[in-house]
């Protein structure tokens, strides 16, 4: 297989719900370019309009527009779809609302855990009920007290959601992680003039003294790197050739995979450096390269949590073992991601386990070929679809259409990259 030419992937994931979020709570009318046409993004803009904003039909190359409208109580459920993101985040949303909403989602979202979010939400005075620790939740805002929390796990959704409520419930709030989480949420709240700081490790954010209103946002989002290491995994893995992935957001919180991706041997330039939106965006040059196993350490896995199933495919093609340590987030993603990984590259040929948290890759140079069950799971079918174009290759995906989450047009990319 032989790499070409140039491509450019669709809007970072993260940032298009943030920027949907912040912009239905801005006065005037907000412009988003670029915005991710996906699925769960979708999911994000039905739950906003239920609550009240004024949203223009997001769709490929057109601007999206949002109007503020008053947030007011939505008149059914509000449906997340398969979007954690959603869901997690319109908890904070709503917490410095004055009306109750229930959120609920598809059979997979209704699996994955919220109390990491609802206890520190229920700290700050929401009142929240739920049954166990999953969705279906109902939650009544209201009047809400600063917080400072610390939190057990590095989770970029459980930080905004908490600077959401702040936000919205106008009090002040420190936040403590394990490790850095991802970025995206203080970034567009400083690209807004808001008060948000990294104190001794800590994000500390403190409500505006006389709140004016946010302002409108004109912004234009960068490519989503977590679909792009697709993208640049299918150059590193051909047997010849470059490619140019276009304008994508390097931001340092999300780039662990080119990190790691480095210390086994295949570096990845950035050209054109340049600044969106207070994100940093370049365009990424990939070439073929001869891997080596590696040790992707606890620290780094929150810069490179969504990239695993990827870097665990190209860890299979690498002379010698990589070992994922403490991935056990995995287990509560679109699908059980650490159970599945591993056993689907046993599917195809490979020898991989879960060993508690960690996951062990041996790499090796027979074409892989087998069944694989994605579960549904975006990030399952993409990375296996990648190892599918190794030369002798022969794997079959349980489906495919799983992508529209986060890439509709990715089959179509890889094609085009790869000759």
């Amino acid at each position: 297989m032989k790499v070409r030419g140039a491509v450019r992937p669709p809007g970072d994931k993260s940032i298009s719900h943030r920027a949907l979020m912040l912009a239905a709570l801005a006065r005037g009318t907000s412009a988003l370019t670029g915005l991710l046409t996906g699925a769960d993004v979708k999911s994000t803009a039905h739950v906003l309009r239920q609550l009240g904003a004024e949203i223009s039909p997001i769709r490929d190359g057109v601007a999206v527009r949002i109007s503020r409208a008053p947030l007011t109580a939505p008149r059914a459920r509000l449906h997340c779809g398969n979007s954690g993101t959603t869901a997690r985040l319109v908890l904070g949303i709503l917490a410095g609302q004055q009306f109750a909403a229930t959120l609920t989602g598809d059979a997979s979202l209704r699996r994955r855990p919220m109390r990491r979010v609802t206890e520190p939400l229920r700290a700050m005075g929401a009142e929240i009920t739920q049954l166990g620790d999953t969705l279906p939740v109902t939650i009544r805002g209201g009047r809400l007290r600063d917080l400072t929390y610390t939190s057990p796990v590095a989770s970029a959704q459980v930080k905004s959601a908490i600077l959401f409520a702040a936000l919205t419930g106008r009090v002040a709030a420190t936040i403590r992680e394990p490790y850095r989480s991802r970025d995206h949420t203080e970034r567009l709240f400083a690209h807004l003039g808001l008060d948000i700081h990294d104190r001794a490790g800590a994000i500390v954010f403190a409500p505006a003294v006389r709140p004016s209103g946010l302002p409108a946002l004109d912004l234009s989002i960068p490519g989503d790197i977590s679909s792009a290491a697709f993208l640049v995994a299918a150059a590193v893995l051909a047997d010849a050739g470059e490619l140019v992935v276009e304008n994508v957001g390097v931001n340092p919180t999300r780039t662990g995979a080119l990190v790691v991706l480095a210390r086994m041997g295949a570096p990845v330039d950035r050209i054109n450096l340049r600044d969106a939106g207070g994100e940093p965006v370049a365009d990424l040059v990939v070439r073929p390269a001869a891997l080596r196993g590696t040790d992707v350490t606890a620290a780094e896995v929150p810069t490179l949590v969504d990239e695993v199933p990827i870097l665990a495919v190209l860890a299979s093609r690498a002379r010698g073992q990589t070992v994922f340590r403490e991935v056990g987030e995995l287990r509560v993603k679109e699908s059980n991601r650490l159970e599945l990984v591993a056993a689907n590259l046993r599917a195809v040929g490979v020898k991989a386990e879960a060993q508690g948290n960690d996951l062990h890759v041996e790499g090796g140079d027979a074409p892989p070929r087998g069944r694989v069950d994605t579960a549904h799971d975006h990030r399952l079918a993409m990375a296996f679809a990648v190892l599918g174009t190794l030369r002798g290759a022969k794997i079959t995906l349980s489906e495919r259409q799983s992508v529209a989450i986060s890439y509709p047009d990715f089959f179509r990319d890889l094609r085009i990259c790869c000759a």
